[in-house]
């Protein structure tokens, strides 16, 4: 397997990433630990979870999968933003809330310090000096090794990048968007501020939640078993009539290159220019199995254009972005 670098620093990991997000909720613990144990298995060696994840159990059950012996084979990613309590201070992005965040999840995830410690959603209601700052003091600390951020506009990582130099404090190495095919609008200004400045790509959803994977059927309805069912109105935006007619033409593409739909759109996401690791969330064994496949592939260069023809280059078809406050673009579901 071809590691890569992780941003601008001398760390090296898998070009796919396990996300955690369904362990501990649809994916109960012992089918959780054997799924985690076989992408370590297969030469993964970076997972991404977060404190949020189905209330502290993806963090609990990653750390117990790694707790015989396999925690420095492998590169740990949480995040810390979303509510864990009833309390106005158990959530956001303030000092107070990031060092206390932190300490819970170390104590969940049965480790002494977290790699890349990721800040899920952007602070919009106070200074971001303040966040860094809290992040910063975890480096020295020795709690956490690198420091990431999650969903946030390119000016706001921009901004934090220039905080980061003049106040001397720990830089940002990675953004975690959301990215796939149907959804291309990070390739307008993020992915061009994350080559100018050597910031790691990690898209989340790169398969658009299960539709280029061929979880809907066309007539919009939604499966018992899909994400929509369980996220409801979240998931409005992001199952689109005109994501369902690029799928069809993604299988048919698929089809001629002897893979499945969701291999062919998570290998155009991975051979994306500035993609470090898509994020794979996993909720069998059979879809971690299908995305391992991808692993040792290759995007061929002829077939870029017909991507491009699909869904053209910085433009969205389903909106991927609909859960951010700061996003004002919403897709139209069908052309008026």
């Amino acid at each position: 397997m071809r590691y890569r670098k992780l941003g601008r620093t001398g760390v090296e990991v898998s070009p796919l990433c396990l996300g955690a997000m369904n362990f501990g909720g649809p994916t109960e613990r012992a089918d959780s630990l054997a799924i985690i144990h076989r992408a370590l298995d297969a030469g993964l060696n970076f997972i991404d979870t977060a404190n949020r994840y189905n209330a502290g159990e993806s963090e609990r059950i990653v750390g117990s999968a790694l707790s015989d012996g396999r925690r420095d084979r492998v590169v740990l990613a949480t995040k810390v933003f979303g509510p864990m309590g009833e309390g106005p201070n158990d959530r956001g992005t303030s000092r107070y809330h990031i060092i206390r965040a932190c300490e819970d999840s170390l104590r969940r995830l049965q480790t002494d310090h977290i790699d890349l410690y990721q800040l899920h959603r952007p602070p919009l209601d106070h200074p971001q000096d303040e966040t860094l700052r809290a992040f910063d003091d975890l480096i020295r600390a020795g709690k956490v090794r690198y420091i990431g951020c999650s969903t946030h506009p390119a000016w706001m990582v921009m901004e934090a990048l220039s905080l980061s130099e003049r106040y001397r404090l720990a830089r940002y190495i990675s953004e975690q968007p959301p990215y796939n095919l149907l959804d291309r609008r990070i390739e307008n200004e993020l992915i061009p501020l994350a080559q100018r400045y050597d910031l790691a790509i990690l898209p989340w959803s790169p398969t658009a939640a299960g539709v280029l994977a061929g979880r809907y059927p066309s007539d919009g309805s939604k499966p018992d078993s899909s994400r929509a069912s369980r996220w409801g109105a979240r998931m409005d935006g992001r199952v689109t009539p005109r994501g369902l007619q690029v799928f069809e033409r993604l299988a048919a593409m698929a089809r001629e290159r002897s893979m499945s739909p969701a291999q062919l759109s998570l290998l155009w996401v991975k051979d994306q220019p500035a993609v470090t690791a898509p994020i794979i969330g996993p909720r069998t064994m059979a879809h971690l199995d299908d995305a391992l496949a991808v692993l040792e592939r290759t995007l061929a260069d002829e077939d870029r254009p017909l991507f491009d023809q699909l869904v053209h280059p910085g433009n969205a078809v389903a909106d991927f972005h609909n859960s951010n406050a700061w996003m004002r673009t919403r897709i139209q579901p069908e052309a008026p």
